[in-house]
């Protein structure tokens, strides 16, 4: 399957194409090797999805395939505009690995444990570009979210051996951990009490007038 990888007169093309890249990149002064990394990463991503695409059963192909595009895509952005690399590299990296994994599930629906890394990767991408925004304590908060949002789905989902219900436990424990974290991380617990104490006001006060 990948005899071609030993040809000699493709990786004879590829050093000379380095070496022509590499001598522009200090002709011109312009950081060409960035863009060539990036670009070698891509195809090296997409001739993991051939793989995949060549024989439908060969699906962890699909996990390199994603990883290495989301690695060679962040290399070039990187190269070109560095400030933006540094913002959405790692969301990038992370999300192409969640991508990886969802695809695995949507290539056999057998593979539903492959939603879980799944979700680990998307809330951690998530995590990642929020890092900057949100304390400490609230991106904890948002990953227990993300976790109990991932065994929800797996609940959803139709698999083989019909929907898991089991899932809707963590799903349920997670979810209320992370309101709980979040909540009291960014003090919303300072606006929640008084809010429910009017509430509970208010309905004690409607009761007392109807009756």
């Amino acid at each position: 399957m990948f005899k071609w990888l030993e040809s000699r007169v493709l990786w004879g093309a590829l050093l000379i194409l380095a070496g022509l890249v590499f001598l522009l990149q200090n002709i011109i002064g312009f950081a060409i090797g960035g863009i060539f990394w990036g670009v070698l990463f891509g195809i090296c991503g997409l001739v993991f999805l051939s793989v995949y695409i060549g024989n439908r059963q060969h699906w962890w192909a699909l996990i390199p395939g994603f990883v290495l595009l989301g690695i060679g895509f962040t290399i070039a952005v990187s190269s070109i505009f560095p400030q933006l690399g540094e913002v959405v590299g790692g969301p990038v990296i992370l999300g192409g690995i969640a991508l990886g994994f969802l695809t695995v599930y949507l290539a056999n629906r057998v593979n539903w444990w492959a939603l879980i890394p799944a979700g680990v990767m998307f809330t951690l991408a998530i995590v990642a570009g929020l890092d900057k925004f949100i304390s400490g304590e609230g991106v904890g908060g948002i990953f227990f979210l993300g976790l109990g949002l991932t065994f929800a789905v797996i609940a959803l989902l139709p698999t083989p051996q019909g929907q898991m219900k089991w899932a809707w436990i963590p799903a349920g424990v997670l979810v209320f951990m992370g309101m709980v974290v979040f909540a009291a991380a960014e003090n919303i617990f300072n606006f929640l009490w008084p809010i429910a104490l009017i509430l509970v006001g208010v309905f004690f006060v409607f009761r007392a007038l109807i009756r």
